[in-house]
């Protein structure tokens, strides 16, 4: 049985590596390497141009929108806060233009921090712009624990309250009318939202990634495998 090939969408940013400085796509090894550890095949998809995002899903069994820079608040119909991030619109573009091609084909997807944030804002939701307490500090995540909420998919996955590794400054505040929230971490913040109905689609505000549990990935690696 062939592996579900998983596109995972990536940064674009400055990067050093031996004698070289120069732009780069890039993405923690945190994310293959939990895809490849549930089963899938990874392959990363650097911002393009979105006309093609169609076509580029097509051909894919399963998409990740990872992590990343703020979504800039006009997606949402905001002013940005002064505490909020510097945009990187090739990215929103882009990945907002994925999504929107994967709800389409009901391609299984899944949003991780930022992904969550993209597909709640793709979907018609809002974002909160700044709160503290989910980060360890500069550059280190921290930890809290996360709540499911009865009868949705992602407590299908995981039932239990589980500890997870976080980092993130923004959240959901109004929450997309096709969705709903899955999770929940002690202070109230939406921590998991997925798509209502018979289609695929989770986001979780956390980082999988960063962490051992591999069931999220596995779920939608087993999904990609039925599509």
């Amino acid at each position: 049985m062939s592996r579900p090939l998983i596109g995972v969408t990536t940064y674009l940013e400055p990067a050093t590596w031996g004698v070289w400085e120069m732009p780069a796509a890039l993405l923690p090894a945190g994310y293959p390497r939990l895809v490849q550890a549930a089963g899938g095949l990874a392959t990363l998809l650097p911002p393009d141009d979105p006309a093609v995002a169609e076509s580029v899903v097509a051909r894919l069994d399963g998409l990740v929108i990872a992590g990343g820079a703020d979504v800039e608040p006009v997606r949402y119909g905001a002013e940005p806060d002064p505490r909020t991030g510097p945009p990187s619109r090739e990215r929103d573009t882009w990945e907002l233009a994925l999504i929107r091609a994967a709800l389409a084909s009901g391609t299984p997807l899944l949003g991780i921090c930022r992904g969550l944030q993209l597909l709640n804002v793709a979907l018609g939701g809002t974002l909160v712009q700044h709160l503290d307490g989910h980060v360890g500090g500069v550059g280190v995540f921290g930890r809290h624990t996360v709540k499911p909420v009865p009868g949705t998919r992602y407590a299908s996955i995981v039932p239990e309250e589980s500890s997870v590794p976080t980092y993130h400054h923004q959240s959901v505040d109004r929450l997309a009318d096709a969705l709903v929230a899955s999770a929940y971490a002690e202070d109230g913040t939406v921590e998991a939202v997925e798509l209502e109905g018979a289609g695929w689609a989770l986001g979780v505000q956390w980082h999988p990634e960063a962490g051992d549990d591999e069931r999220v990935m596995s779920s939608l690696v087993a999904a990609a495998s039925a599509h």
